[in-house]
């Protein structure tokens, strides 16, 4: 019994029709090296690096006193930070403002190495705060009455003037933050904070 090619049962296979079998055949291997390529391109698993694993351990478990540490730094930092947005909304500086509220501290006048001890500098660099804040008549320089080897440092009128006009709107803005704390709290840490200076001062 002979059996009928396809060619019999359908007719004779045109070229166009060759062309779209051949192209659906084209397509589908197209598609399949595409999804090898994005099987390929998609990212693997890296293997785990223990030693990474462990520092990070290390450096996200803290001991109680390192953790209060970095509390304190951060909580000290965005204080301070709502002290200098102030300053830099009246085009002052609060470094500059700190010299001249250390020496209203003593009176109205100090030595210059007294003054780099009290804000925490080296003498060179009380310098650099001192030579603007006298340019402005914030200050005066002067030899010293009993040892001209020195120099005083002693605020002027202007610069009485300035934390006058200027301080009450600086304290106001600190208060805003600290009032998050109620007045037992406050007293509680002003305590410890001292004490832990004097420890530290001690070391």
């Amino acid at each position: 019994m002979n059996i009928p090619t396809d060619e019999q049962l359908n007719g004779p296979m045109d070229d166009s029709m060759n062309g779209r079998m051949n192209e659906g055949i084209g397509d589908r291997m197209e598609d399949d090296q595409m999804n090898e390529d994005e099987l390929k391109d998609e990212p693997k698993d890296e293997p785990k690096d223990d030693q990474m694993d462990e520092l990070q351990k290390y450096v996200l478990e803290l001991p109680l006193p390192n953790e209060v540490f970095f509390a304190m730094v951060s909580a000290t930092a965005n204080t301070v930070a709502v002290s200098e947005k102030y300053w830099q909304a009246q085009r002052l500086n609060g470094a500059r403002i700190r010299v001249l509220v250390e020496i209203a501290k003593h009176g109205g006048t100090i030595l210059p190495s007294l003054l780099a001890e009290r804000i925490g500098v080296t003498k060179a660099n009380i310098s650099l705060l001192l030579t603007p804040l006298e340019k402005d008549g914030y200050i005066n320089r002067a030899d010293h009455a009993l040892d001209g080897r020195k120099t005083v440092i002693s605020i002027t009128e202007t610069g009485r003037k300035l934390l006058s006009e200027q301080l009450p709107g600086n304290r106001e803005a600190v208060a805003n933050v600290m009032k998050r704390l109620n007045e037992t709290e406050l007293h509680q840490l002003l305590g410890l904070l001292n004490k832990l200076s004097e420890h530290t001062r001690e070391r």
